[in-house]
């Protein structure tokens, strides 16, 4: 099996980064990432074809704060066993 392309791995491991950076906000600051949602969501004009969904979906801010961690952790085991396997792959291990 061939390795893959320098250029994939770094910009796999920028997604990566990302989702890691959006999961912290999530986690630890999430007063702040939940106001950063709803203001995004809520500024004219909006660009979001589904923004009354994601509206909805912010109005339990409980239920959507379980759901959103639950989804990240199960994200997180996701995006880090992704992330060595690509880089094993990289190296050839």
């Amino acid at each position: 099996m061939e390795k893959p392309p320098f250029g994939f791995v770094l910009v796999f491991l920028l997604f990566s980064l990302l989702f890691l950076s959006n999961t912290y906000k999530l986690w630890f600051k999430t007063d702040s990432y939940y106001q950063d949602i709803y203001n995004s969501l809520t500024r004219s004009p909006s660009l979001y074809p589904f923004k009354e969904f994601f509206l909805k979906r912010l109005e339990n801010r409980k239920r959507w704060e379980v759901e959103q961690k639950i989804f990240s952790a199960i994200g997180f085991v996701a995006v880090v066993g992704a992330d060595v396997l690509v880089i094993m792959a990289y190296f050839g291990t």
